[in-house]
């Protein structure tokens, strides 16, 4: 009996990481801490449904675009201060909107994640969740499938994506190809690493995958010249350097990658390029003495999920009102912490997914919340 509240209470820990305990803050190297107060921060409601995980920004400056939980893509009008329907994932829209619980039918409905423009055709391409890599055009509608239909090993979990600007090669990366993402808790307990990351040449129509056997594998972003990708393993709270540059590859480097960041203070979601120079990492929720100890003995999340528990209804309740997301920024070249983004007391977020910085503004995202963040830095 005392095996089996261990196997749960650690399990729990694991996964949601209620309070920071350790009384630790994060280590960093300098240039600032942003902390959330009001009315510095505005919040955005999203209409008809909830989670907008990521942003993106068209050829004009217009948007962002974010996709949300009932597989709409939308648009934010600045001059109307209102969001307008850009595109949907699929063509099935039968009982997708209006209030009900959208987990239970993403699958059908889509559940559009990563976003991306290719700059040269106006396309916005889509890592959705179920439907796998789409684009549509520069007006919207309804989205197509890009991939071959025949892949060595099909998409299960596609989650995010980025694009060279110069060669509209997409990066994209398949969390898991086990869980799908409605059951996302199962791919963190289990210890799962069968994610991957893969390329897609949208002149040749061919698909690589560059790297496989990550844990549960999310966000990917090219560096400014284009010469590497990092690409975020969450469930080992670390980011990874894939070098596509053959002559930059260095002595730590093992098949073409390396450790660019390792021993964050969360669980790290979706990773953007800041243009002041180094990249944004959505901290979905912060660590613990109990996660980190819950990380170490991975059996125990394994055993929980024998258990007769909906592991993914309690992480929904508890994150409700538990939540202390936070996000970073890393500099360039060693992966350092500049900057941590974070609320205090009554302005905590539940989870942040991801945070877009253009003009002078952040963009905060959460796969959790009916709205977006806005902060004038």
């Amino acid at each position: 009996m005392m095996k089996l509240l261990l196997v749960v209470a650690t399990s729990v820990a694991l996964i949601f990481s209620v309070t920071d305990l350790s009384g630790e803050g994060p280590k960093h190297g300098g240039e600032s801490m942003l902390t959330v107060q009001i009315p510095d921060f505005r919040l955005i409601p999203t209409t008809g449904a909830l989670g907008p995980e990521s942003f993106v920004f068209d050829f004009f400056g217009d948007g962002p675009y974010t996709g949300l939980s009932d597989g709409r893509i939308v648009k934010w009008l600045a001059n109307e201060s209102r969001w307008i329907d850009f595109a949907v994932t699929t063509s099935t829209r039968e009982g997708c909107e209006g209030p009900h619980e959208h987990q239970r039918t993403e699958h059908v409905c889509g559940r559009p994640l990563g976003l991306a423009f290719d700059k040269s055709t106006g396309d916005l391409y889509i890592a959705d969740a179920y439907m796998g890599l789409l684009k549509v055009g520069p007006t919207g509608g309804v989205a197509t499938q890009v991939l071959p239909r025949e892949l060595n090993e099909a998409l299960r979990f596609t989650n995010s994506l980025d694009i060279n600007p110069r060669t509209g090669v997409v990066y994209f990366t398949d969390s898991s190809s086990v869980y799908q993402r409605r059951n996302y808790i199962g791919a963190m307990m289990s210890g799962d690493k069968t994610g991957r990351l893969m390329k897609y040449d949208p002149n040749t129509k061919q698909v690589t995958t560059l790297l496989s056997n990550l844990a549960f594998v999310n966000g990917v972003a090219l560096s400014q010249n284009g010469d590497y990708l990092l690409v975020v393993e969450t469930a080992m709270c670390r980011i990874l350097r894939y070098w596509l540059n053959e002559t930059s590859v260095t002595s730590q480097s093992h098949d073409n990658y390396e450790i660019f960041a390792e021993g964050l203070p969360g669980f790290p979601d979706n990773i953007k390029r800041s243009p002041r120079g180094g990249f944004w990492v959505g901290l979905n929720t912060k660590h613990s003495k109990l996660t980190k100890f819950a990380m170490s003995n991975a059996w125990l999340g394994r055993a929980a999920l024998g258990l007769p528990v909906d592991w993914m209804k309690v992480h929904s309740v508890w994150a409700r009102y538990n939540g202390n997301g936070m996000a970073v920024r890393l500099s360039e070249d060693s992966g350092v912490i500049l900057e941590v983004f974070e609320g205090k007391n009554e302005n905590k977020w539940i989870s942040i997914s991801e945070v877009e910085e253009k003009d002078g503004t952040l963009w905060v995202g959460s796969v959790n919340t009916p709205f977006a963040g806005m902060y004038k830095i």
